[in-house]
């Protein structure tokens, strides 16, 4: 049997991912193998072998099954939102050396294919300057603030990919990922090593209470709001396409603006009889606005977005109330 080994199977995204492979797969010929650093029965509960491996270590990899191996998912790493120090040691010994390890792996036991999930900070120097960002558009990275070597080692990976494509035949296939909307238990995040609550999740409580909402700068900024679930899709595509290799902008290609994300936050979460009232800040910071050219995944992939905003923020609900991976992330 075939099998997809996904590393950072106990993180955000890839916990979502296992769930949507073991969903979606074809279970008689396609095995999956969940990879994390933590300890944790989650897995094991589930009926899904579960591999600790921390990917710093050489020695861990040893733990990994060596046949039938056809595809390995990154979705491993550290990222400046979780850790409070910037230490370019931690980025270069996990996101590189750990990413190299995976490469090394793919390699020695014969993968068809490997896929990564990079940082849409890739394309940083375009942000205010171009409202569309399409895969094609050349890197370019920004050298300062807490994200820059992040990014640095997020593209030295990409590049070593492209090597092992080149050099041992092993597809390749990249999703710059913007913010990817989730529910997940953990309110905060770090910038610049200070805690700050995270803006979506905080309107959401504040809508769930019936609260004010402030919406800070222009109420039409925009953003491209690319849920879970259908970043999940595009990248379990990638699994089965005939091609050697694909570089993508995830998301919908669709403008949401802020006075549309809010409104939508108060007409899915705040009770009916008790709407949040949006208080309008123009004088705050704004985000910068954009959307992601997604025309090559839909015509290389098949992809195609399934979650509106609205359809997004009622799921959220679900996934909230369920706590299916509170288990996991605690």
């Amino acid at each position: 049997m075939k099998k997809i080994i996904i590393f950072g199977a106990t993180g955000n995204i890839g916990a979502y991912f296992v769930d949507y492979c073991i969903e979606h797969l074809d279970s008689s010929k396609y095995e999956i193998i969940a990879v994390g650093r933590k300890e944790t029965d989650y897995y094991k509960n589930k009926g899904i072998k579960y591999c600790r491996v921390d990917i710093t270590k050489d020695e861990d990899f040893n733990s990994l099954p060596a046949d039938d191996i056809y595809a390995i998912v990154n979705l491993a790493g550290v990222l400046p939102a979780y850790l409070k120090d910037n230490n370019p040691f931690v980025y270069a010994n996990t996101n590189i050396l750990g990413s190299l390890r995976m490469l090394e792996y793919a390699r020695k036991n014969n993968a068809d294919r490997f896929l990564y999930s990079q940082t849409w900070a890739e394309q940083a120097g375009y942000w205010g300057k171009k409202d569309i960002l399409s895969p094609d558009m050349p890197r370019k990275l920004l050298y300062t603030g807490d994200h820059a070597f992040y990014t640095i080692t997020k593209t030295t990976v990409v590049e070593t990919m492209e090597y092992y494509r080149q050099e041992f035949g092993i597809k390749s296939f990249v999703f710059r990922l913007p913010n990817v909307y989730l529910y997940n238990p953990e309110t905060e995040y770090y910038v610049d090593g200070e805690k700050h609550v995270i803006a979506y999740r905080y309107m959401i409580e504040r809508a769930i209470k019936g609260e004010p909402i402030e919406l800070w700068g222009s109420p039409d900024a925009y953003k491209d709001i690319l849920y879970v679930k259908d970043l999940c899709q595009m990248m379990f595509k990638a699994l089965f396409v005939e091609r050697d290799c694909g570089l993508y902008n995830a998301g919908t290609g669709i403008k949401t603006t802020l006075k549309e994300q809010i409104e939508g936050i108060i007409d899915v979460f705040s009770p009916a009889s008790r709407k949040s009232e949006i208080i309008y800040r123009p004088e705050k910071a704004n985000f910068v606005s954009f959307v992601m050219d997604i025309e090559n995944a839909r015509l290389e992939l098949g992809y195609d977005p399934q979650y509106g905003y609205k359809e997004y923020l009622m799921d959220y609900m679900i996934e909230r109330d369920k706590k299916k991976y509170d288990m996991l992330w605690k």
